[in-house]
This record gives structure tokens, C-alpha cells and sequence, in this order.
């Protein structure tokens, strides 16, 4: 007899089981239908998993475009510091030669005693002077800074002189000009061997 009454009571409890598990449908089909009436597709739960899912893919995402961009630098071209600037016999005497003031902003300024390259640049605003032959001076249009022939500024707001470029020889007998080496005047750079050279 008890086990007549275990097997009852077991299918009872079978009976117990799939009677709340229909219950939970019910239930379950209940909500579904009150938020399709209410205009809603997805409960609190279904929103805040599927935002908490979103936010990590879009996450995922941007970390794995990072990491392919890291493999594919960008490279920006800078071009060569150093350029020919022709013969010595290509400059006359007094010479302050603009044939290279727009491709490099740099002035070659011939005298008796030899060369030196000029920076093209104002060094009270970075402003491009002009170079004034019936004056004999570059003059920055921007401000009204004034530079004589050898660079040094005796009007307007520039603080200091323009800058020299290294200027040298090359073996073929043409004039080579550094712009990666800067001379300034007032740290007596202008003395130094490749600002000025002797020809």
C-alpha cells in the first residue's frame, strides 16, 4: 500500500508541476498580449539586454576598426630639405635672386664676398615679405616689418632678423641649400661656417 500511495502521490506532484508550468504560459501569453496593446514589443528585460548586447558590438566594432587602422599608418610626404640651386656664374653680384621664394620661400642673396640663403618668412607673424629692389629691402606686407638686404629687421614689429638657411657647395659645383639647418642673428649663429658661403 505505500507504494500505491508514493506512485499517487508522485503523479501528484507531476500533476502539480505541469499544472504551474501552464500557468506560467498563461501568464507569460498574457503580458505578451498587454504589450502588444500597448503599443510595446519587448518587456524591460528584452530593451535593457538587447541595449546591453548593442552597446557591446558597436564597442567590439570601433575596437576592431582601431586595431586594422594601426596596421596601415598614415605616412605623410615631406619634401626633401635639401635642394640644388644652380651654378655661382648663374648670380650677378647684388643679386637677390626669387627664383625659389614660392616652390621653398627661400631668397639667395649674392654679394661680393659670397652667398647666403634667406628664410622667405616674417618672424613676427610667419607672413611672406617681399623683396623691394629701388628700396633695397624686403618688406612684409602684412605688418610693415622691414629687413635689409642681409636680413637684419630695422622697422616695424618683427622681433629679430630673418633666419639663414645652410648654404654649401655640392662636388658638381652647384650651390646646395639646407633648409632642415636654420642660423639665427641674435644667437650669433651668422658666424658660423655653412650660413654664409665664401666664393
Amino acid at each position: 500500500m505505500a507504494k500505491v500511495e508514493k506512485a499517487q502521490s508522485a503523479e501528484a506532484l507531476a500533476a502539480l508541476e505541469e499544472q504551474r508550468r501552464q500557468e506560467q504560459a498563461r501568464e507569460r501569453a498574457k503580458r505578451v498580449r498587454q504589450n502588444a496593446e500597448l503599443g510595446g514589443l519587448w518587456s524591460r528585460r528584452d530593451f535593457f539586454g538587447r541595449l546591453g548586447w548593442g552597446g557591446f558590438g558597436i564597442f567590439s566594432g570601433i575596437t576592431l576598426l582601431a586595431f586594422v587602422r594601426s596596421a596601415f599608418p598614415r605616412v605623410l610626404f615631406t619634401p626633401p630639405s635639401t635642394f640644388k640651386a644652380g651654378l655661382p656664374s648663374d648670380y650677378a653680384i647684388g643679386e637677390v635672386s626669387e627664383r625659389f621664394k614660392k616652390e621653398h620661400r627661400v631668397w639667395i642673396v649674392r654679394v661680393p664676398d659670397g652667398f647666403y640663403a634667406l628664410f622667405a618668412k616674417c618672424t613676427h607673424l610667419g607672413c611672406t615679405p617681399r623683396w623691394l629692389p629701388v628700396e633695397e629691402k624686403f618688406k612684409c606686407p602684412c605688418h610693415g616689418s622691414g629687413f635689409r638686404r642681409s636680413g637684419v629687421n630695422f622697422e616695424g614689429p618683427a622681433p629679430r632678423p630673418l633666419e639663414r638657411y645652410r648654404i654649401t657647395l655640392a662636388e658638381d659645383g652647384q650651390l646646395v641649400v639646407d633648409m632642415g639647418v636654420t642660423y639665427r642673428y641674435e644667437k650669433g649663429d651668422w658666424n658660423k661656417p655653412g650660413a654664409f658661403l665664401k666664393a
